[in-house]
């Protein structure tokens, strides 16, 4: 049946590495919606972008570093191995599957990610399965509906909500946004300052950096 009072949040990426803006997202979004805790779940072959410039079992491994203090953060490796792109609707089918349907889900995206979200597949059905957080970054424009295309803006208007409240009441259906606290942070950036032979210390947690160092990863764009 599932857990009301348990709210699961969701974060996918290829995490290219984990940094500082990922890990801000999360806390932020735990505080926020009153989460249980967020599930990071780390790209196999994402649809929408290149292929990341690591092997799986380094972004995973950097991944586990990052949340090992946390114990209100995991790592779910289920996209990981797979032959095929993956895609969000898959996933959630999955955890909705496993949590069963009281239990509620949240799933992060940030506001530029919203913006083409049209050209996700089977994006209708996401807010069946979930509750959308979209994030909105400083780095992006000022998010507004009226950048979308109109079957996406009435589908934003039909599903917003404004009281966080409303989060426990039921295991999906909501689109919530958040304000982030300014951190211009990117993985293309700190993969970038490696490649130039300088040091990202201060974008990413140390331990990562020391893992990055050890493998040697990044080195060439």
């Amino acid at each position: 049946m599932g857990d009301l009072n348990k709210i699961i949040g969701i974060l996918g990426g290829s995490f290219d590495p984990i940094h500082f803006g990922h890990l801000r997202l999360a806390q932020e979004a735990l505080e926020f919606l009153g989460l249980s805790e967020v599930c990071f779940v780390p790209a196999g072959h994402p649809p929408h972008r290149g292929a990341p410039k690591v092997s799986e079992a380094h972004r995973l491994a950097m991944l586990k570093l990052a949340l090992q203090d946390n114990p209100a953060m995991r790592v779910d490796p289920r996209e990981l191995g797979k032959t095929t792109p993956t895609y969000s609707i898959d996933t959630l089918q999955e955890l909705r599957a496993e949590v069963g349907e009281g239990t509620p889900l949240v799933l992060f995206m940030g506001a530029d990610q919203f913006m083409v979200l049209h050209t996700w597949r089977r994006w209708q059905e996401l807010i069946e399965l979930a509750h959308i957080l979209v994030a909105m970054r400083p780095s992006t424009e000022p998010f507004s509906p009226e950048g979308l295309t109109p079957e996406v803006a009435a589908w934003f208007r039909a599903h917003l909500q404004n009281d966080r409240g409303a989060l426990r009441g039921c295991a999906a259906g909501y689109v919530f946004l958040l304000g982030l606290t300014p951190l211009a942070i990117s993985s293309t950036a700190i993969r970038a300052t490696i490649a130039a032979g300088q040091s990202p210390r201060y974008l990413l947690p140390d331990p990562v950096l020391d893992y990055i160092r050890t493998h040697n990863l990044y080195t060439s764009n």
